[in-house]
């Protein structure tokens, strides 16, 4: 008999890099006190990203810094400015594109550091916060409009900026969208919906809209939701689930793969990209700890749009 559900297989995370002790400094932000309930951070590390040289990019939420991270694990300040960045992907002409908290959607030159605003706001209405981003081949970005919601309050926003700056609002119910993803042929959205612990599918139609929305994935436990995603060269998903790890699931929504670390302080694994020669390893935030773990995958990333 046929049995679709296959013994879970575990895989371990290594350190790879830790953000030095010169760019840690604990105190409170303006994000942290009502983020991390006043606590005192050192960081907080998001948006995984690599070039095409194969450095890794990361923000640090609170305290609106811009790290580059080279291929021994050297950290390089590249900005810091008044903002909360957290996702980020590169465009294809280089520029690494910010879903910043406070400032909407900008654009960064990864060579010289300027920053430019590329949307602040909706049909001159202010976002709620920006979180995540995913561009498609053709360049196309949609992203997550998260803010403070969530189940009692579930008004956040995906939207579609397509290449020729036509904007789209394709959710507005979503209680806290988060991470988002799309299939392999680019005819699924995948968004993370952190308070409803689950991952949404939103169908693309011929003319972009999205119909027949349903939940491909209903996670349970962890101390908090799915928060970054990432498709890979199988169709797979792998899922970011705080206090648990990463959950990789097949193209029929199934998990085979449960990515963690034995270390009890990494429990803030917030995000992921595909790197290395092979592009089957991830590397993935710890948010908290500064730390940057990695892991090899059975299976590659799927090609990202700034990568080709």
């Amino acid at each position: 008999m046929f049995n679709p559900f296959k013994p879970l297989e575990h895989i371990t995370t290594a350190v790879f890099t830790s953000l030095p002790a010169k760019f840690r400094k604990q105190s409170r932000s303006s994000w942290s006190d009502p983020n991390r309930q006043n606590a005192e951070v050192a960081c907080f590390l998001e948006g995984p990203s690599f070039d095409r040289q194969g450095n890794l990019y990361v923000c640090d939420i609170p305290f609106g810094r811009i790290f580059r991270i080279d291929p021994k694990g050297q950290w390089e300040l590249i900005v810091q400015y008044d903002g909360w960045p957290n996702g980020m992907k590169f465009h294809k002409d280089g520029r690494l594109f910010i879903c910043d908290y406070k400032e909407g959607l900008l654009a960064l030159d990864v060579k010289t550091g300027k920053l430019e605003s590329v949307l602040r706001t909706a049909y001159s209405e202010g976002f709620k916060g920006l979180n995540d981003l995913h561009f498609t081949s053709q360049g196309d970005l949609y992203f997550t409009d998260q803010g403070q919601t969530g189940i009692t309050d579930p008004t956040g926003r995906v939207f579609r900026l397509k290449a020729n700056g036509e904007l789209r609002r394709l959710v507005d119910n979503a209680p806290s969208p988060n991470g988002i993803t799309l299939s392999t042929t680019e005819k699924q959205v995948y968004v993370g919906v952190t308070r409803s612990n689950s991952i949404w599918r939103l169908p693309l139609m011929v003319d972009g809209s999205v119909s027949k929305t349903g939940v491909a994935i209903q996670l349970s436990g962890g101390v908090g939701g799915p928060d970054g995603i990432e498709m890979d060269a199988e169709n797979g998903i792998l899922v970011c689930q705080l206090g648990v790890g990463i959950w990789r699931f097949d193209a029929n929504m199934l998990p085979t793969h449960l990515v963690h670390s034995k270390d009890a302080h990494h429990q803030h694994l917030t995000n992921l990209a595909f790197g290395g020669p092979d592009h089957q390893t991830i590397y993935i935030t710890e948010s908290l700890s500064g730390d940057i773990l990695m892991a090899h995958l059975p299976v590659a990333g799927k090609k990202l749009y700034g990568q080709q």
